[in-house]
């Protein structure tokens, strides 16, 4: 049946062309843009997962900027611990060569040691960062028993998502009550010394020492302040013995009224121990160093797998698209071809109405 009516051949053909047209915009959309879903639309699951992994990768570049920062403040910090445990040991040094010499000598190396206690001192102090230092710090008032404790330094280390979606932050601490070396407190009563300004009394005899250290050491376990820990040590000794009071590091003076030789043996002894609480306080800065260059490392790698990830859900085969393009722009060009010559059937209906 011929009806100038209704043309059957064309309207299929037309929307033929209009299928092969919605096909090559979409091809095209792909090659322009490289993404198979670029939106909700194109796969509603597939670009819900795309964009939330994208947002995570961005909140571990900020990660990986906060380990970067950590990692200078640790650097810093063990610079400057490194250099204090040289000094220290220079002090040692010349504390051990004053035994046995005249009070002259030793006022001249008392010059060398103050010299070297004011570096150390500098040291501490120089080791900032971004505004933060572990080794010189200024105590607060807390409750007690933690009077003047330092709380521990975070850095951001980790950005978790479970499969609930919740999200949870991963630190790595830097213990600072263990790392300080100066603290600068609001007061005596306030804070728990450094390592090098903590106090101790250096007595003549060691059973007296003994008494003293052994009282110290047990206040501090159970929780005391250094000030307090240092009064315990102080009551704890018995009968009238020679000492120098509040001896520390910073504070080692052998031209002092009553150091003998035997005093200043103890003040060797004294230094020895501070130099072994310095190299534990670098093994903890040099353990966060490690750490951090661990999960540097492992940051990384986790932001290129999850960028691989959403590049298999939503980049498109630009090899396959190409190919396609090319097949739908040959279809577009014959469904053209096909509605003309639908739309010119109806031509032939004329001829029967012509006279012979």
């Amino acid at each position: 049946m011929s009806s100038i009516m209704t043309n059957a051949a064309a309207l299929t053909a037309l929307q033929s062309l209009n299928a092969t047209s919605k096909s090559l915009e979409q091809t095209q959309a792909r090659i322009s843009t490289g993404y198979r879903v670029s939106q909700a639309s194109d796969n509603a699951a597939y670009w819900s997962i795309a964009t939330t992994m994208r947002s995570d990768n961005q909140a571990l570049s900020t990660v990986q900027d906060a380990l970067g920062l950590g990692a200078s403040k640790v650097d810093t910090a063990y610079t400057g611990m490194t250099n204090v445990l040289s000094t220290i040991s220079q002090i040692k040094t010349k504390l051990l060569s004053t035994v046995g010499q005249t009070d002259a000598a030793k006022a001249k190396t008392q010059t060398e040691i103050t010299a070297l206690q004011a570096q150390m001192k500098s040291f501490a102090d120089a080791a900032t960062f971004s505004g933060s230092n572990f080794l010189s710090v200024t105590s607060t008032q807390v409750a007690a028993p933690n009077d003047g404790v330092q709380a521990d330094a975070k850095i951001v280390s980790s950005f978790n998502r479970s499969s609930s979606g919740a999200v949870q932050l991963g630190t790595i601490d830097i213990d600072v009550e263990s790392t300080k070396l100066f603290d600068s407190g609001l007061s005596t009563a306030v804070k728990n010394a450094g390592i090098l300004d903590r106090k101790t009394s250096i007595y003549a005899t060691g059973a007296a020492q003994t008494q003293y250290d052994t009282a110290y050491a047990t206040a501090i376990a159970g929780g005391a302040t250094d000030l307090a820990a240092h009064t315990a040590g102080l009551g704890a000794v018995t009968g009238t013995v020679a000492k120098i009071d509040n001896v520390s590091a910073f504070n080692v003076d052998i031209t002092a009224p009553g150091v003998t030789d035997d005093i200043i043996t103890q003040m060797v002894t004294k230094i020895d121990n501070v130099m072994g609480q310095l190299t534990n306080s670098a093994t903890i800065l040099g353990s966060a160093k490690s750490s951090i260059d661990l999960q540097k490392t492992f940051t990384s790698s986790l932001m290129d797998s999850i960028d691989r990830g959403v590049g298999q859900l939503v980049d498109a085969d630009m090899n396959k698209e190409s190919t396609r393009l090319q097949a739908l722009q040959v279809q577009q060009q014959l469904g053209i071809q096909s509605l003309s010559i639908a739309n010119s059937s109806s031509q032939s209906i004329l001829s029967l109405f012509k006279g012979g």
